[in-house]
């Protein structure tokens, strides 16, 4: 398993670039708008890590800037933790097995989200290549929200 970012909204992108970039001097390493889902991403590195994160996966923050005004409340700036998996069926099976629920099911062989606990956001994201859609995630629902 690799830690990939953290990813946190962000209401007024300049004024977060601003701060993180300007201020606290992070690195942009990547950007990308999502016309279909009106939002912007924007991923930053601590200096140290910028030119690893070009080249390799060092630790991010991901600013997620949603196109559409939204007040956050109750922590729904602060995203999900991301982590790389080598193979994202057998993980969330053996999190199961152990009683943890999968709220969103990994149904196109890439992607899946869990809870903590404490309620916070965990995406795994399978290495490399989708994994072909297999039951029973194919066909399982998402529970509660991530």
């Amino acid at each position: 398993m690799e830690f990939l970012h953290t990813m946190i909204r962000v209401s007024d992108l300049d004024e977060s670039l601003d701060f993180f970039c300007g201020k606290l001097g992070l690195v942009e390493t990547s950007r990308k708008e999502v016309e279909a889902g009106r939002f912007t991403l924007v991923f930053l590195a601590a200096p140290g890590d910028a030119q690893s994160a070009r080249e390799t996966d060092a630790p991010l923050v991901e600013l997620t800037y949603n196109w559409d005004p939204e007040e956050y409340s109750g922590g729904r700036n602060f995203g999900h933790l991301a982590y790389r998996v080598e193979d994202i069926y057998a993980l969330c099976q053996r999190l199961m097995d152990r009683g943890v629920t999968i709220n969103r099911p990994p149904r196109d062989g890439r992607m899946a989200f869990i809870r903590s606990p404490d309620g916070i956001s965990i995406e795994l994201l399978q290495k490399g290549e989708s994994l072909p859609p297999q039951e029973p995630w194919s066909s399982m629902e998402n529970t509660g929200n991530w």
